[in-house]
């Protein structure tokens, strides 16, 4: 169990293409639901928990988040020229958020019910965890069509397949991320390789989540908040 709230990376670099019109002239961290940015749903997960520090990568159309960001704790990182994907990201980041494990964030969901930071600190176990990722059963699961991403066996272990869907959330150990020798790659290399080694763990998430990278997901995230009274 992990009693310090954890260092926070929030992903934020994407060009956010699914949507569409709506990223033409702003990053998709921005775009409002239920009045409020993505990404300051996001962020105050990780104030609620009292995460430090709380670092968000940059790529598409910065200077406008880092304007929106400015006078809050949250602490901006650049990827130039190229933007390094997750695990790429995430090692950029690793001089700010120190050696110890980490949690991070996807900022295009959001989420009905507790707070997934806290369930995650709260079922962190080091002693057998290389990484701790909250997933939601397919039922609980708005904007998001098609199979589920992992499942999770009896002892909590991960395996690819099933129907639980990987929700954005997660606290994992960074060692592994040296050893890529990619510049930019996605995290599930590293997933990968912890699930070799029986050390990558799955979290069911007991409330709601909605996945909001397309359009369509704007209307179906704050149905899903009237509904389940966040």
């Amino acid at each position: 169990m992990r009693h310090n709230p954890p260092a926070l990376m929030i992903f934020a670099a994407g060009f956010g293409t699914r949507m569409q019109h709506l990223t033409a002239h702003q990053p998709k961290p921005l775009i409002q639901v239920a009045g409020r940015a993505l990404i300051d749903h996001t962020i105050m997960l990780g104030q609620e928990v009292k995460a430090e520090p709380i670092i968000a990568n940059l790529h598409y159309l910065p200077d406008m988040l880092e304007d929106h960001l400015a006078g809050s704790e949250v602490q901006t990182l650049r990827e130039l020229p190229d933007v390094l994907e997750t695990g790429g990201g995430l090692r950029n980041a690793l001089p700010i958020l120190g050696p110890s494990p980490v949690a991070t964030l996807n900022s295009d969901a959001v989420w009905a019910g507790p707070n997934p930071l806290q369930l995650l600190m709260d079922a962190w176990d080091p002693t057998r965890m290389d990484a701790l990722l909250t997933c939601i059963p397919l039922a609980q699961v708005h904007g998001r069509d098609g199979a589920g991403d992992f499942h999770i066996d009896d002892v909590g272990r991960l395996h690819r397949g099933g129907d639980m869907v990987y929700g954005g959330a997660q606290i994992l150990k960074t060692e592994l991320l040296e050893n890529i020798p990619d510049a930019a790659f996605s995290l599930n290399v590293v997933w990968n390789m912890m699930a070799k080694k029986n050390s990558l763990f799955g979290l069911p998430y007991p409330g709601h989540w909605c996945d909001v990278g397309h359009p369509a997901g704007i209307a179906e995230a704050e149905m899903m908040l009237a509904q389940h009274n966040v």
